[in-house]
């Protein structure tokens, strides 16, 4: 079950640095207007919102869905700039952009908040798994698969999602699942994928 709150959020389009719910993003700011929605976010609710832009340019167009995070550590430089990292707390969609004074975007969003997260059935997890296997092993990845079979079916789903070799769009497409199960069916299709056509196209790490 997903209930939804209407919300203001600040945003930082980053392409390609997708964050998950419970997942950790670790973040270098160093642009002006970034250093300024940083410090805002301290001193107010430690949130800001990564959401990836559909292109290039000064105030590019956005994806519909991104995900908030809460800044759970942060380290200040001397020079203004920061090193961040961020714990992701719930995805959102965008309702509408905010005209807005601040130098960075500001958006209406409509926070999706999962009650009930659910789990994978046996065969999805042990499905999932098989196949991390074999395309870890087939990159040349060192895993630690005792710590990952530990994982609950959340964090697994979402931490491969999130560190997983998948270009940007693919990535975007898992966060735009509905549920864990979706989720991971798609991951599984992505691995075998992107496993079949490594020596043509590699992908590379976002």
């Amino acid at each position: 079950m997903t209930t939804r709150t209407l919300t203001r959020l600040s945003i930082f389009p980053l392409a390609g640095a997708l964050l998950f719910p419970r997942m950790h993003l670790p973040l270098h700011i160093f642009e002006p207007r970034y250093r300024a929605l940083v410090s805002d976010a301290l001193a107010r609710d430690r949130l800001i919102a990564m959401i990836q832009p559909r292109a290039g340019g000064d105030r590019p167009p956005l994806y519909t869905m991104g995900c908030v995070g809460h800044v759970s550590q942060v380290e200040a430089l001397d020079d203004g700039r920061y090193n961040i990292v961020l714990e992701g707390r719930a995805r959102f969609r965008i309702v509408r952009e905010m005209e807005v004074k601040t130098p960075f975007r500001q958006i209406e969003a409509e926070l999706l908040v999962d009650e009930e997260c659910g789990t994978l059935a046996l065969a999805e997890r042990a499905g999932l798994e098989a196949e991390s296997r074999r395309f870890a092993m087939a990159q040349g990845y060192a895993v630690d698969w005792e710590s990952v079979s530990r994982l609950d079916d959340e964090a697994l789903v979402n931490g491969i999602a999130q560190i997983a070799p998948f270009d940007a769009a693919s990535k975007q497409a898992l966060l735009e699942a509905n549920s864990l199960s979706e989720r991971t069916e798609l991951i599984v299709q992505m691995l075998q994928f992107f496993g079949r056509h490594d020596g043509e196209e590699r992908v590379t790490l976002q």
